[in-house]
């Protein structure tokens, strides 16, 4: 019988880095519990002689993932450090599948820090998504924007330091903190719940902010399970998938239909068919 830990090189090599994100936050790899193998080896407990037909570790973690047979990814566990803007970690806990253990300041002095984007980073926002930004701001108004975000921050910030001193409560003096305020938490998840983390969050609809932490933690994962974040790349981060709807869809165009008007004559709402075409545009048809 095996004993001892586990360790992939990849993540010995990124373990305790801090890796900079935005302005002033980090990501650091903490701790971690597993590799490929481990996939492995839960899957072949799980499924027993079955298993045995599948020559090799890399077709059977294809073949995990493929199938969406998920418990033997949730073995390999990742444990962070992570320093956020409040408003990137209201996003982030409702990714209710880690285990979280936030800074507090009901018991420590808040830091004087806080997020302000670049200029790039100042945009309009969408039109076609509530949730969205994009398209230039004219340098006058992104100069106004920079400038009162920055005093409104500095200005809380010198409030709240003086009510703290003052011996006002610390949590009560900290609720006029701005979102853009740095907050640290540690955040515990296993492979499975952390391919959902980043399949929402590395998608290019993400706010770029929370994006950026997982671009960082995405390159972590690569390092540590190469095998199964190359399947998570092929069957879901890269993948496509199509409701009903959007099968008759193509189906009316494959049986020689027009596709415009396969479309227009579909049961698809209008925000389905705005979402279908950018589907039908990332196959390049």
């Amino acid at each position: 019988m095996e004993t001892g830990r586990v360790t992939s090189p990849g993540a010995e090599e990124d373990l305790g880095k801090e890796f900079r994100v935005l302005d002033k936050g980090f990501v650091r790899l903490i701790d971690y519990m597993g590799d490929d193998s481990a996939i492995v080896q839960a899957a072949r407990v799980s499924y027993g002689e079955g298993t045995k037909k599948v020559s090799e570790d890399r077709g059977l973690i294809r073949y995990l993932m493929r199938n969406k047979h998920t418990t033997p990814f949730e073995m390999v566990e990742f444990k962070w450090h992570v320093k956020l803007p409040i408003f990137v970690a209201r996003q982030w806990i409702r990714h209710r599948t880690a285990n979280v253990n936030e800074y507090s300041g009901r018991y420590s002095v808040m830091k004087e820090e806080f997020y302000v984007p670049n200029e790039d980073r100042v945009q309009l926002q969408s039109q076609s998504n509530k949730q969205g930004s994009e398209g230039e701001v004219p340098p006058e108004l992104r100069d106004k924007f920079l400038s009162v975000l920055l005093a409104d921050a500095q200005l809380n910030f010198d409030h709240y330091k003086q009510f703290e001193q003052s011996d006002i409560a610390r949590e009560l003096a900290r609720i006029g903190l701005p979102l853009s305020t740095y907050t640290q938490w540690y955040w515990k998840i296993d492979l499975h719940n952390l391919f959902h983390f980043l399949n929402l969050r590395l998608d290019k609809h993400a706010q770029q902010e929370i994006r950026e932490y997982s671009e960082v933690m995405a390159n972590t994962v690569k390092k540590t399970v190469p095998v199964a974040y190359e399947a998570f790349e092929d069957y879901v981060l890269n993948a496509l998938s199509f409701s009903g709807l959007e099968l008759e869809v193509i189906k009316d165009v494959l049986n020689g239909n027009p596709f415009n008007a396969a479309l227009e004559n579909s049961k698809l709402s209008a925000r389905e068919k705005t979402e279908f075409l950018d589907k039908w545009r990332r196959m390049s048809v």
